[in-house]
Formats: structure tokens, C-alpha cells, sequence
């Protein structure tokens, strides 16, 4: 990529972020502080009730007590559940970042139809191909980079809530601090963009195929399509017509091209059994480390996946250049 087509690009991108900054940015930015806001929330209503019951955990430091009679093992669960709850952040902005990328690829390429405004696109020296990738690029990584820099944020603060209200009961909170693990938790969810852009593929492809194709309402095209084909073969299965393969359809089609777009979809659904038993009987959870999660990387269901997306890409360029009206 020379260095005009590099300039043309980040303007493309600046472009995108500017006209969506409503679900790229403010999207994360108020769920965390609602996230933050109704654990202050939760964390006042059980000092208030337990006040006004007489309860009083920890006090005269009985609590920093009972850390300090804790062995080694104890305390790795307790830097464990500390970083559980800086992970928690990020699981509700997954969520939130899946609604967002789903709805803005959705969007993306039929909204320039409807009102007309791809005239102006196409009249100046960018490519189709330029324009639906700067819009790839838009949802699949700039998304998750904003949505994981909020997420690591108000994971932080979270953490420090927690500490401070723990040395409110007689704990240190430095002590406390040193039993979590913010770098590996900021690691961890900085390198699993790469492995979403690539588990994303597919769904993004499909949606803004359907939002290059549709004259109208792409949202239906979009759901209706794959839905009702896995309807129909599960109507086959059932009735003994034809042996086909309803569970796979749905798992590989449907799953992939509606759901891949939330973060998390790929440690759920692209391991085999016998990984997810292994995972699920560690005390440690070692889903959360980053090295587990890449072993996606072995699932052919992942590169198939970006193979079909990377086709559907060049349907919605094709369909993008032919297509100028709604």
C-alpha cells in the first residue's frame, strides 16, 4: 500500500469514526460509566443494609486477619476474582461492541444509497474496494481498539472502587492492589482484537454484503435469509424428507454469519467438547489466558470463516460499484 493510498485510507476511517462516533465511542464510554455507576450504587445499598443491621464485616481489621492467614493458593483466587472483576467491565462493552459493529455494517453501504450521498462518494478518486475496506477496518478493528481501551479504564477504576471499599474493613489497599494483575488483564484483552478481527469475518462480510445488495431493509435480508433457510432444513430433518445437516447449518452458518460479530463467540463456540471440558475443570479458568484463546487459530472452522468472509468482501465490492441507488 503506497503512501497516498495509506493517506486516503486513514482519512476514509477518520471519516467513518466522525460520522458514528455515537456507537464507536460514546456507546462504550456510557455503558462503562453505568457499569461504574451502578456498582457504587450496589456498593452503598450493602454498607447502608449492613450498617442498619448491625453487621460488621471486617472491622478492627478482622478481614486484613484473615488475608493474612491466607497461604499461596488463596490468595492467587483472590488475585483471580480481582481480575474477574476487571474483566467484568469488558463483558457487558462485548456485548454492546457486538450490537454496534452488527447494526453499523448493517448500514454501512445502504445508508450512501438511501440518501443519495454515494454521488458524491464515487465522484471523488476512491476506489470501491478503498471504501468498503476502510469500513472493514472501521468495525473490526476500530471498534474493538476504543471499546478495549474504555473496557481497560473502567476496569481499573472498578479495581480501585473495590480496594477502597475493602479498606474501609480494615485491608491494605496496596496489598490488595499487588494480589491483582492489571497488565496481564490489559494484555490479554489488547491481543484478542487480532484473533475478533479475523473470528468477525465472516458476519461482517455477509452484513455489508446485505447492506451493498438490498434496496431496502437490510436488516431483514440480513436475519430472514440464513434464519429461514436453517428453518426450512430443520423442517426437512423433521419431517424425514432429507438427511441434512440442520445442527451444522445452524451452528456454522446462522451462528457465524449473525453472531460472530460479539467478542467471545470464538472461545465459546470454536473449541471442541473435549477443549471445553479440559478448560471448564481448571480452578484457575484458564480461558482467560490469551494463550488458550489462540488456539482458536488451529480451528479450520477460522480460517474457513475468513475465506467465506473475504469472498462475501468482494460481493459487497462488486455490489457497492454496480449499485448506486435504493
Amino acid at each position: 500500500m503506497n503512501t497516498r493510498t495509506s493517506k486516503n485510507m486513514y482519512w476514509l476511517v477518520k471519516r467513518e469514526l466522525w460520522e458514528h462516533r455515537g456507537g464507536f465511542f460514546w456507546a462504550p464510554v456510557i455503558t462503562g460509566g453505568i457499569f461504574l455507576l451502578l456498582n457504587i450504587m450496589g456498593i452503598i445499598t450493602a454498607e447502608v443494609l449492613g450498617a442498619s443491621h448491625g453487621i460488621r464485616f471486617g472491622a478492627s481489621g478482622g478481614l486484613q486477619h484473615v488475608i493474612a492467614d491466607m497461604d499461596a493458593g488463596d490468595l492467587s483466587k483472590v488475585g483471580f476474582a480481582l481480575d474477574i472483576a476487571m474483566y467484568s467491565a469488558m463483558g457487558l462493552l462485548a456485548v454492546v461492541l457486538g450490537f454496534v459493529v452488527f447494526f453499523y455494517c448493517l448500514g454501512a453501504l445502504y445508508d450512501d444509497r438511501r440518501d443519495r450521498s454515494i454521488l458524491f462518494w464515487k465522484s471523488l478518486p476512491v476506489s470501491d474496494a478503498s471504501t468498503v475496506l476502510s469500513k472493514v477496518i472501521s468495525a473490526s478493528v476500530l471498534a474493538p481498539i476504543i471499546a478495549v481501551v474504555v473496557g481497560i479504564v473502567v476496569g481499573m477504576l472498578q479495581l480501585l472502587i473495590l480496594a477502597i471499599t475493602l479498606s474501609f474493613h480494615g485491608v491494605n489497599v496496596w496489598q490488595l492492589l499487588v494480589l491483582a494483575h492489571p497488565f496481564r488483564v490489559m494484555f490479554n484483552l489488547i491481543g484478542y482484537i487480532p484473533l475478533y478481527v479475523l473470528w468477525a469475518l465472516p458476519s461482517v462480510g455477509w452484513l455489508l454484503l446485505c447492506s451493498a445488495w438490498a434496496r431496502n431493509k437490510p436488516f431483514l435480508w440480513a436475519v430472514a435469509l440464513p434464519v429461514a433457510s436453517g428453518l426450512v432444513i430443520s423442517w426437512f430433518g423433521i419431517m424425514g424428507l432429507f438427511d441434512l445437516p440442520t445442527t451444522w447449518f445452524w451452528r456454522n452458518i446462522v451462528q457465524r454469519g449473525l453472531f460472530s460479530t460479539f467478542p467471545g463467540t470464538g472461545s465459546m463456540f470454536g473449541m471442541d467438547n473435549a477443549r471445553i471440558a479440559h478448560i471448564g475443570g481448571n480452578p484457575d479458568m484458564d480461558f482467560l489466558n490469551l494463550g488458550n484463546t489462540y488456539q482458536l487459530l488451529a480451528s479450520p472452522d477460522l480460517w474457513i470463516g475468513v475465506l467465506v468472509g473475504l469472498g462475501l468482501l468482494a460481493g459487497a465490492i462488486w455490489f457497492r460499484r454496480w449499485r448506486d441507488d435504493s
